[in-house]
């Protein structure tokens, strides 16, 4: 029983012109801290906790919502490349995409665990930020580091 689980190919392509501007983007209004004023807005919230204020369900809070159009695009563009179909999906791109997929979750997790002993505090807030998006890009980048691997062999063997 074969499952189509993965985007066409061509989505890839996609993905990666949305990724590579979206983290460089991301990058350099974390570390600038930029936040333009022209992307405040009064967006609605599920959980509201207002520092020194009230804490409460569901209402609507003033909020500058680049790093929210940033971490969208991060995502989705992270998905889009990482469960694309390869140019020829056979049975061994498979194994392989299973087995990058496993070592992300395993390296991901060996990090947190790390991150709960070793860092504390607002540093370790920023960690769990970033390991939201960690997984995907530790997956992108051993699945490809795998195929371009497998191309080179077989490029030797020509």
């Amino acid at each position: 029983m074969k499952l189509n689980y993965l985007f066409p190919n061509k989505y890839k392509k996609i993905g990666w012109l949305i990724l590579i501007p979206s983290v460089i983007i991301g990058l350099i209004t974390l570390i600038l801290e930029f936040e333009p004023n022209s992307l405040d807005f009064n967006v609605p919230a599920i959980f509201i906790d207002e520092l020194f204020g009230d804490k409460h369900f569901f209402g609507i809070v003033n909020n500058n919502i680049l790093n929210e159009i940033l971490g969208a695009l991060i995502l989705l563009s992270s998905l889009l490349v990482a469960f694309s179909k390869e140019e020829s999906e056979d049975e061994y791109i498979s194994k392989i995409r299973l087995e990058s997929l496993v070592w992300a979750v395993y390296f991901n997790y060996a990090i947190l665990l790390i991150s709960f002993v070793l860092i504390f505090d607002l540093a370790f807030l920023w960690v769990m930020i970033f390991n939201m998006f960690t997984i995907l890009l530790f997956f992108i980048i051993r699945f490809n580091w795998q195929i371009s691997k497998l191309k080179k062999v077989a490029h030797y063997e020509e």
